[in-house]
């Protein structure tokens, strides 16, 4: 009876032992212990791959910063140089007329000016005639200046400019005809000069001055519709309303 008892006992526990789980494993084959070692290392992968990203993303804010402050400070100098030629060209637009002077003592200082400014080369002949309005206050001198540097270099970057000069020394002058030349210059073969708009509204001045009004509302129209929201459509429109 007990052998029998023993012989049961012991079909039981191998029966137990065939039945029990077998070790919990993963989709791959390994075990939990294994699955959470390859989960811990794909989070730390992610985290890596986001901190680079967000790393990445810092560096390029920052180039873009760097950047706009490069832009900001160009832009800056840029309008601090129009607004010093804009200054430039409203002192010589408010030049009185000057005083006559001796016959031979003008043609003498005019020759050695003239004389000077054309060993200076193009953009030396140009800043000398400037200087003649802007520092030496030689208003007449700088007339033949400029004619001798539009003369020498018709096609120079600086000969529309040079033509304004000219007109506008011109214009003070009460040379109107002289100096209708020299704007219309910058009319016709300055297409492109930021000069242009100015001279159309010089042009438009000296036309009131001939007592044709319908040319200078032309004139001055004209401004209004190329170059609108500027200083000379500004100036043309106070001209126009003035009629």
């Amino acid at each position: 009876m007990k052998r029998a008892v023993l012989i049961t006992a012991m079909f039981l526990g191998a029966g137990t032992a065939v039945a029990a789980p077998a070790p919990v494993e993963d989709v791959a084959g390994g075990s939990s212990d294994e699955r959470v070692a390859r989960l811990e290392r794909i989070i730390k992968a992610k985290q890596q791959s986001e901190f680079d990203t967000q790393r990445r993303l810092d560096a390029l804010q920052k180039e873009v910063l760097d950047l706009r402050g490069i832009t900001e400070q160009q832009n800056y100098q840029l309008n601090q140089m129009l607004e010093r030629q804009r200054q430039l060209y409203e002192e010589i637009a408010n030049l009185s007329t000057k005083a006559a002077v001796p016959v031979a003592s003008t043609e003498n200082s005019v020759t050695t000016d003239v004389a000077a400014t054309s060993s200076l080369g193009e953009t030396g002949s140009y800043e000398a005639a400037v200087n003649l309005v802007l520092k030496e206050r030689k208003y007449d001198e700088a007339i033949p200046a400029f004619r001798n540097f539009i003369k020498q270099y018709p096609q120079s970057s600086f000969a529309a400019n040079a033509n304004y000069w000219l007109g506008q020394l011109l214009f003070n002058k009460g040379e109107n005809a002289e100096a209708k030349k020299a704007f219309n210059t910058v009319v016709v073969d300055f297409a492109d000069s930021n000069k242009r708009g100015d001279s159309l509204v010089k042009l438009g001045m000296i036309a009131e001055k001939d007592n044709n009004q319908t040319e200078a509302k032309a004139f001055y129209n004209k401004v209004l519709k190329e170059y609108p929201n500027s200083a000379s459509a500004r100036l043309a429109q106070q001209q126009l309303s003035a009629l």
